[in-house]
């Protein structure tokens, strides 16, 4: 029987939780915390943006990042969890990938995923799944997997 994966995560954190065929339910695999996700913008640059003046004359104005520091926690986050199953898939640890987040963070972990466990990936749920206990879970899969 394939063997199937399913991230649930948020920028906080994650869990890893395989499937292994009907009656098997899902088996949680790994926890992955990350408390720098639930940071602001403010708790994560607690310094004041750089000051520059103009090219031309006496203005003086402060200098912005292009990106929110909680956009960058996000997005180095997935490329950490990208990393974790891309190394799956190269073990050949799952057959089938699901992904279930919010719809910011899931699409942070689609652009993220390797070429190996893109081509596992066979479905995304566009829900943020990271506060529902763990024996809730199956209820939200039981129109994907035979459970």
């Amino acid at each position: 029987m394939p063997t199937t994966w399913i991230l649930i995560a948020d920028r906080g954190g994650a869990r890893l939780f395989a499937h292994r065929g009907r009656s098997t339910g899902l088996q949680l695999i790994e926890e992955i915390p990350h408390p720098e996700g639930r940071l602001k913008n403010g708790d994560i640059n607690a310094d004041k943006h750089g000051r520059a003046f103009d090219s031309k004359g006496a203005g003086r104005h402060a200098m912005s990042t292009s990106q929110e520091p909680t956009a960058q926690v996000s997005t180095r986050f997935a490329k950490q969890l990208s990393e974790r199953l891309e190394h799956g898939a190269h073990q050949n640890e799952f057959d089938r990938l699901i992904l279930a987040a919010a719809p910011r963070f899931l699409g942070d972990l689609r652009g993220s995923l390797g070429d190996n466990s893109s081509s596992r990936l066979t479905t995304t749920l566009n829900k943020d799944l990271s506060g529902v206990d763990e024996r809730d879970l199956p209820g939200h899969f039981s129109d994907i997997l035979p459970l």
